[in-house]
């Protein structure tokens, strides 16, 4: 009778003992997991000024990650907060007008059925859709304490992983089962995919909210800011992102009898906001990294959901790696046949 060789045994216990007690961290670390996500953002994008304050302009390692913290700080969070609270605001504003708004909506749309002879009205629940959205909206405005604890853990762990670099780098060789070469080869992809997406995809985005914001302004749509932002972090994804925006300010401005308006903006943001998202990608993107629409695409819907708002950075980055190990996996154990 073959028996299993008893190394082998406790090897399979260890394995399972860290998948289990990783798997229970994971789960209770999860509704903070887009501050440590965040803070290996930072890192990456921080490392070299680190790096370059230390060792050319002779700063003091301790001043040095402060200086760097706090100018993140300035420049990211205080322009989100600031989103945050406008956001906050319209939701609120949201909730109580979604009837009408719906009940407007389903009013144009009889316009399309008495010419159409489509029956979509009756498909339309108003009161379900009003009670999912304030569920949901105000569960989403809610997360206040959630986001201040995952942003003050982003800035404890980014201050000793500033402080840290090389035991950190070293640490990480040490305990990830992969020969220098693989690791390098993963480094790079994550370092490529987190500069592409932390830097080009919010400059692409930010962009287009702007050549959108120049159609809200010519024609006159009530709070341009606002849907500035909302066409900014829809343009985030691909294809579709861009129309998060213009489609909401068109309904609304048609159920207030502005057609010219409405279908203006709908035209412009079709032909002009759409059809420059290429152009600005090519421009950006390529020169920082060259990312698949279709892998962005993907890697937000799988992120969002799993990591938050930091997903549109971690998703795509998710399935580059994923790319990648499968491409470690066939180099080394593959066969050609």
């Amino acid at each position: 009778m073959i028996q299993i060789a008893p190394k082998i045994i406790r090897q399979i216990f260890v394995l399972l003992l860290i998948l289990l007690v990783g798997s229970l961290i994971f789960i209770e670390m999860r509704p903070y997991l887009s501050g440590v996500l965040g803070a290996v953002t930072f890192y990456i994008l921080l490392k070299g000024l680190m790096t370059k304050l230390i060792v050319v302009h002779k700063w003091k390692p301790v001043l040095a990650s402060l200086t760097l913290m706090l100018g993140s700080f300035v420049i990211v969070l205080i322009p989100l907060t600031g989103f945050g609270f406008m956001l906050g605001n319209k939701v609120s504003e949201a909730v109580r007008n979604s009837e009408r708004v719906i009940n407007a909506f389903k009013e144009q749309v009889s316009h399309i059925e008495s010419k159409t002879g489509i029956d979509v009205n009756s498909q339309i629940d108003t009161q379900a859709i009003t009670t999912w959205l304030s569920t949901n909206l105000q569960s989403m405005a809610g997360n206040t304490f959630n986001v201040l604890i995952a942003i003050g853990l982003m800035y404890f762990l980014l201050h000793y992983m500033l402080l840290n670099r090389f035991e950190l780098k070293q640490t990480l060789r040490d305990y990830i089962p992969m020969d220098t070469d693989n690791l390098n080869k993963i480094g790079r992809e994550i370092q490529n995919m987190v500069k592409s997406n932390a830097i080009g995809i919010p400059l692409v985005a930010l962009s287009q909210g702007i050549i959108a914001l120049v159609g809200f302004l010519i024609f006159g749509i009530k709070d341009p800011l606002f849907w500035f932002v909302i066409v900014t972090i829809g343009s985030m994804i691909p294809f579709v992102g861009t129309f998060v925006g213009i489609i909401p300010v068109f309904i609304l401005t048609l159920s207030t009898g502005q057609s010219f308006q409405a279908w203006g903006i709908l035209i412009y943001g079709i032909v002009v906001v759409t059809s420059t998202d290429n152009v600005i990608r090519l421009l950006i993107l390529k020169k920082l990294d060259n990312v698949h629409p279709l892998v962005t695409l993907v890697g937000v819907i799988v992120g969002v959901p799993l990591f938050g708002f930091i997903g549109l950075i971690f998703g795509p980055l998710l399935i580059s790696v994923f790319i990648v190990l499968v491409k470690i996996y066939k180099n080394e154990y593959g066969q050609s046949y």
